[in-house]
């Protein structure tokens, strides 16, 4: 028996280190164990894995992969980078703080670590070099913030989780703002420290007055209401969480119908304000 472990494990490591897909190294360990135990029947491989696949629950995790998609793609992520800039302005570390907070913030949108590090790698880290960040240093905190993200609800590692061990999908998710919150406030204070040694400058040196953190946070404030959505409806019983992901995907489909109405207003007001012909004075 600890022979045919040693060996199904052996297997699937180097199905894993010859870069074959995940899913396939572990289905080929777990094939491996079947075939060779002969006091287990092997339908139970081909059950269990059917099984595992059909679950329900499972089907939240692309809901909330594409509702962040969504949201990267409607110009949803640039309005919160924007309200996160405003907040972290004069923090030490300027564009790194902005990293770790949209991190957290992505967290309640996607859900999925690996979306919020590619997203950012391509928003973040060019700006950072461009402002005087090391390019090691802008990566490691873009790396390392991606981590509160599953942490944050809908974190896709706690409904993986809830759906092996058999727990409350919604206890996870409220379970999880506490420790992401956590984790975040540490990383900024070490991001602060960091920058402070290294003479990264704040992004401004002057107060954010209260008509600037408005217009900040008004395009931001409806993008914010998702994780409140979310917990609050699984919490009082309205949907679960798989039905949460479909709620997530149509609640970014109206945020880029009225953002992209609300910049094509601005833009068409812009162009008739240039092309309108100058007042002839009386």
């Amino acid at each position: 028996m600890n022979g045919v472990l040693a060996l199904a494990s052996i297997v699937m490591l180097v199905l894993l280190f010859l870069k074959v897909p995940v899913f396939i190294s572990v289905l080929g360990g777990a094939a491996i164990y079947f075939v060779l135990n002969p006091g287990v029947n092997s339908i139970v491989f081909a059950q269990q894995a059917i099984t595992g696949a059909e679950s329900i629950s499972l089907l939240a995790i692309p809901f909330f992969v594409c509702a962040g998609i969504m949201m990267n793609y409607t110009g949803v992520t640039a309005r919160i980078m924007g309200f996160c800039e405003v907040l972290t302005g004069r923090m030490y570390g300027g564009l790194a703080q902005v990293n770790v907070l949209l991190s957290t913030l992505m967290g309640g949108l996607s859900g999925s670590n690996l979306a919020d590090a590619a997203m950012e790698a391509k928003m973040l880290v060019p700006e950072m070099e461009k402002k005087g960040f090391s390019k090691e240093f802008s990566t490691v905190v873009t790396a390392a913030s991606a981590m509160i993200t599953p942490l944050i609800p809908p974190g896709i590692s706690m409904i993986l989780y809830g759906c092996i061990a058999n727990v409350s999908i919604g206890d996870l998710f409220l379970s999880g703002i506490g420790v992401g919150g956590l984790l975040c406030i540490t990383m900024m204070i070490l991001v602060r420290f960091v920058s402070k040694a290294r003479g990264y400058a704040p992004l401004r040196t002057t107060r954010v007055s209260g008509k600037e953190f408005g217009a900040a946070l008004k395009p931001a404030i409806l993008p914010l209401c998702l994780p409140i959505i979310i917990i609050g409806g699984i919490r009082l019983g309205l949907f679960t969480a798989t039905e949460a992901g479909a709620v997530a995907i149509i609640y970014s489909m109206l945020l880029g119908l009225i953002y992209h109405r609300c910049a094509g207003t601005t833009s068409s007001a812009a162009l008739r304000k240039r092309s309108a012909p100058p007042l002839r004075s009386c």
